[in-house]
């Protein structure tokens, strides 16, 4: 059985105010062709698949879009909800959707929910397991779980639904014994033996630690599908696995090689997991120069690049409207940073600065020079000098 996993879609998000709708169904029309090309059984999405729990229209039509599009492959989806997801309307509809093979745990009910696929090898047993925090848990199973981990140990613990209860649940620990394979689903904040995994900009994590995982709760399990951080990596063994964002949604992702976990299941103990890359529609990269030079070689340069997502450092001392003049080569300019070198004049260097030596009325004058491309005229620099005076003896 080959299984494409996905997390943390974000679908609807806006990097620094630049909407990536666009960005989002190139991505997930890259995904679809490889569900196609590499013949897939099935694609897990480990939360977060909104940004927000309130998406906007476009969003919901786009996922709309993704899941009619693997439904006419007849390719079965297993997806729960992550912190930015409303559980209550990702899973509306679910039960009607269960029926096409489209299984959605939004909500934590008090009792786990499974589903079995089957392969040539037998059946597959699917555990979902949406987003959870301790009170949810102890909410429903009257236990008193202080920290995250005690709460997803208590929740795999707990007894399935009976079948004629939730349509979801397709079968019981019972039907799908340990020998059988299991894949579990899940978003949650996951360490290994203390370790904890490599993080982003945009990742949230408790202050503190209590939201914090270990790996060996999921001891029992043939592949671990997570999701809730944007760096794609495993966590302790390779079949446990974050599968990262499918696009760059922060600075800190600017170097990251975007993937979607290849995961084949042969024979019990026989998992293997090929990365397959992911090309973005534009890249997200930082530039750092002084103006003029980040002009020039954007002028120079051709192609797509020009077209990326730019974070402009600039190092010059004083710029007039820089983002207006980068957007002129770059049109997806998302922010600029004015960094000159840090320098403190004092004592003799001070002395040396030829700010420090020139008069309010002379550093006017270049200014506004700067500002026009004209000098002051004479009749400018009688009312300035009357200013600065009326300025001193304010002061």
């Amino acid at each position: 059985m080959r299984l494409l996993h996905l997390a943390d879609l974000h679908l609807g998000k806006c990097v620094l105010e630049a909407p990536m709708l666009e960005d989002q169904r190139y991505i997930l029309k890259e995904i679809l062709s490889l569900a196609d090309r590499h013949k897939v059984d099935g694609v897990l999405i480990a939360g977060d698949v909104y940004d927000r729990s309130i998406p906007p229209a476009e969003a919901v039509e786009l996922l709309d879009d993704f899941l009619s599009g693997l439904g006419e492959r007849g390719i079965p989806v297993l997806a729960v909800s992550g912190n930015h997801d409303s559980p209550e309307r990702l899973e509306f509809g679910s039960r009607l959707f269960a029926g096409q093979g489209v299984y959605i745990a939004g909500q934590y009910d008090g009792k786990v929910r499974r589903v079995t696929l089957s392969d040539e090898y037998g059946p597959v047993c699917f555990t979902l397991l949406p987003f959870l925090r301790p009170a949810m848990v102890n909410a429903r199973l009257g236990c008193a779980a202080s920290t995250t981990e005690e709460a997803v140990r208590a929740a795999l613990a707990a007894p399935p639904l009976p079948p004629r209860e939730h349509p979801l649940q397709e079968c019981s620990l019972q039907e799908c014994p340990p020998q059988e394979r299991h894949v579990l689903v899940a978003h949650q904040f996951v360490s290994a033996g203390g370790q904890g995994p490599e993080l982003c900009e945009s990742d949230t994590v408790m202050v503190g630690g209590s939201d914090n995982v270990d790996v060996s709760c999921f001891d029992g399990f043939d592949y671990v599908a997570l999701g809730h951080l944007h760096r794609a990596q495993r966590m302790g063994r390779d079949t446990v696995r974050y599968a990262g964002s499918p696009l760059k949604y922060s600075l800190s992702e600017a170097r990251h090689a975007k993937s979607v976990p290849l995961v084949t299941l042969g024979p019990k103990g026989d998992t293997a997991v090929e990365l397959l890359p992911l090309a973005p529609r534009r890249e997200l990269r930082q530039i750092r120069g002084r103006l003029d030079d980040l002009l020039a070689a954007a002028k120079q340069s051709a192609g797509p690049q020009r077209e990326d997502y730019i974070y402009a450092v600039l190092t010059d001392e004083a710029v007039l409207d820089p983002a207006e003049r980068l957007r002129t080569v770059y049109p997806n300019l998302l922010h600029v940073e004015l960094a000159p070198p840090s320098r403190e004049p004092a004592g003799e260097e001070a002395e040396a600065d030829p700010l420090a030596r020139k008069s309010e009325e002379e550093l006017f004058a270049e200014f506004f020079r700067q500002v026009t491309g004209e000098p002051l005229s004479d009749g400018q620099r009688a009312v300035l000098r009357q200013v600065i005076e009326k300025a001193r003896e304010d002061a």
